[in-house]
């Protein structure tokens, strides 16, 4: 302790002079303790941290699910099962990759952007599944925006305004809410790998060794869905936009423009021609073993009454441009002879100057008329098929009650046109005659009543002359909804078959067939685009003209029946019955 310098001594030994030291600061008095806060209760050692685990670890479950149901969901009504979504899909190891090595800003731009388009595949996908489950095809991105409004219609008539108005609110939260659910969990599967990467890429690595080899093998397991969906689309929109062009082309071509009308149907010379599109009326009908019973044995009987009678008939089948719906599009391809499978062809069809049957009709000599009962307003079109009398809901003079999307019984709509146009001594007539009552949804049905007893309609007001509940009754329900469809189109055929026997004469010739088939929600998936056609008459100079058809005899098409495209059919009817040695 040398080095430290001496001082003079302390009491008790201290070292520091008393004099120099400094004097303390008295101390502040003593502030009183606060009162001890009660702790909580303690459970289990780790509880909450775990409890959050876990619920992040479910939530992260949740939207992988998602995620991959999105990918993996189908875009057609066919191909909807379990199996389908128990596939590794190639588009999920891309954007795993992608989301794990972009920096923090970049990657959280890149998940909402993938959330979004993943949505907007998404509503296409369902969509498409409505589509495929009603008309057997998918949704166009180009030509079929006009059809949604349409259904919306549809709906109005079988459920009402109200029901339509929920329908449409409906649809809209649904798109809104997978656009933000499937946006949601992108962004937090996004984050998950982001926080996880070195685990995330092994995992992708060892996944992507899977699907290359289950592709190698040819095992569905491999999955690249999405991004066939996206190619198809981009296929779907070329197409759609070159489609006019197209069209224009086929229009322009017409073997029947330049023949004179004294050249023209001679055959049919002096005769009521009327040509009878049956809704829904398809191939399903007279095959499919649910419907087959019933609605053969109508065709069956009615073929030995007419025949009873003195008529004869044939069958056949034509492929029909549409499915499930659209309904005009196949009148309009039988009319006019050309492949009336969209929208936009159809206006192009009706902006044109192509020739129909009803304007071919004319030129030689025939009052044309249409019958339209579930049209409700101004029909501008019915001035290019060449119709010089067009009837609708409107002015066909109906005071009865509607049925469901049928505004009257196709007796009805039979005994008005009998009484307009074919009275005693009027003028030979072509007309162009639509049943609705076998429209979905198929029920409430009407009874056939006397002839004589339909009058204004307000017969069918009388619960008696009515058969089935409301349609809300039959929807959700595929076994009510079968059964509906085939009694509705026993009525019909029966409503068609009754009139033949009971205003017939040797003047008459029908052309009846149905426009397309039911919705595959009826039919099942492949039944195809097939629709039954036959010619009735007594006269047998007509029937002979159309014996190089090879049609069946009667009014039930076998199996093994000819099958034609519906466009076919204008061309051939006009060279069967033009004068001989003046068809081009």
């Amino acid at each position: 302790m040398g080095d430290l310098p001496a001082g003079p001594a302390t009491p008790g030994g201290g070292g520091v002079d008393p004099a120099r030291a400094p004097q303390a600061e008295p101390a502040e008095p003593a502030k009183p303790a606060e009162p001890a806060k009660p702790a909580k209760p303690a459970g289990p050692a780790g509880q909450r941290p775990v409890s959050r685990r876990a619920a992040g670890g479910a939530l992260t479950a949740l939207a992988a699910l998602l995620v991959l149901g999105a990918l993996l969901a189908p875009d057609d009504f066919g191909g909807l099962s379990a199996g389908t979504f128990l596939r590794l899909p190639v588009e999920a190891l891309a954007a795993a990759v992608l989301l794990v090595l972009l920096p923090p800003g970049p990657r959280r731009v890149a998940a909402v952007a993938g959330g979004v388009l993943l949505g907007l595949l998404t509503v296409l996908r369902l969509v498409d599944l409505g589509f495929s489950a009603v008309l057997g095809r998918p949704f166009d991105l180009v030509l079929d925006w006009g059809l949604l409004g349409d259904a919306t219609g549809v709906v109005a008539d079988s459920l009402g305004r109200l029901g339509a108005a929920g329908a449409v609110a409906g649809a809209l939260l649904l798109v809104a809410g997978v656009l933000v659910v499937t946006t949601l969990a992108t962004l937090r599967l996004a984050s998950v790998a982001a926080r996880h990467d070195t685990a995330a890429l092994r995992t992708v690595a060892v996944l992507a060794v899977v699907w290359v080899a289950a592709a190698l093998l040819g095992a569905p397991v491999a999955a690249r869905s999405t991004a066939a969906l996206v190619a198809d689309r981009a296929d779907q929109v070329r197409t759609g936009l070159h489609d006019r062009q197209v069209f224009a082309a086929e229009a322009g071509v017409d073997r029947f423009a330049g023949v004179p009308g004294n050249r023209l149907l001679a055959g049919l010379h002096g005769k009521d021609v009327i040509v009878t599109f049956v809704e829904s009326y398809g191939r399903s009908a007279i095959e499919d073993p649910e419907f087959a019973p019933g609605v053969d044995s109508v065709l069956d009987a009615g073929t030995r009454r007419l025949a009873a009678a003195g008529y004869g008939a044939r069958s056949a089948f034509l492929t029909s441009s549409t499915v499930g719906g659209g309904s005009w599009l196949a009148h309009a391809t039988l009319l006019s002879g050309l492949w009336v499978n969209t929208e936009q062809r159809y206006r192009a069809l009706v902006s044109g100057d192509r020739l129909t049957l009803p304007a071919l009709f004319g030129r030689a000599g025939w009052r044309t008329v249409s019958v339209e009962p579930a049209i409700d307003r101004p029909w501008p079109e019915g001035r290019f098929f060449g119709y010089q009398q067009a009837y609708d809901s409107r002015t066909l003079g109906y005071r009865g009650p509607r049925f469901s999307y049928a505004t009257m019984p196709d007796q009805y709509t039979f005994a008005t046109f009998q009484r307009r146009e074919r009275a005693p001594d009027h003028p030979p007539v072509m007309a162009e005659i639509t049943l609705v009552s076998s429209h979905s949804p198929w029920t409430p049905l009407p009874r056939l009543v006397d002839w004589d007893a339909v009058g204004d309609g307000s017969v069918f007001a009388d619960p008696a002359h009515r058969v089935g509940g409301p349609a809300s009754g039959v929807l959700g329900s595929p076994g009510r909804v079968r059964t509906a469809f085939r009694q509705s189109v026993e009525y019909s055929l029966s409503a068609l078959i009754s009139y033949v026997l009971e205003y017939g004469d040797d003047d008459l010739v029908l052309v009846f067939l149905g426009d397309h088939q039911p919705a595959p929600v009826v039919t099942g998936a492949g039944a195809g685009a097939d629709v039954p056609i036959t010619v009735v008459a007594r006269d047998r100079a007509v029937l002979d003209r159309i014996t190089g058809w090879g049609w069946d005899p009667g009014l039930n098409p076998g199996p093994a029946a000819p099958v034609w495209r519906m466009d076919r059919f204008r061309d051939r009817l006009l060279t069967a019955f033009a004068r001989p040695g003046s068809a081009p």
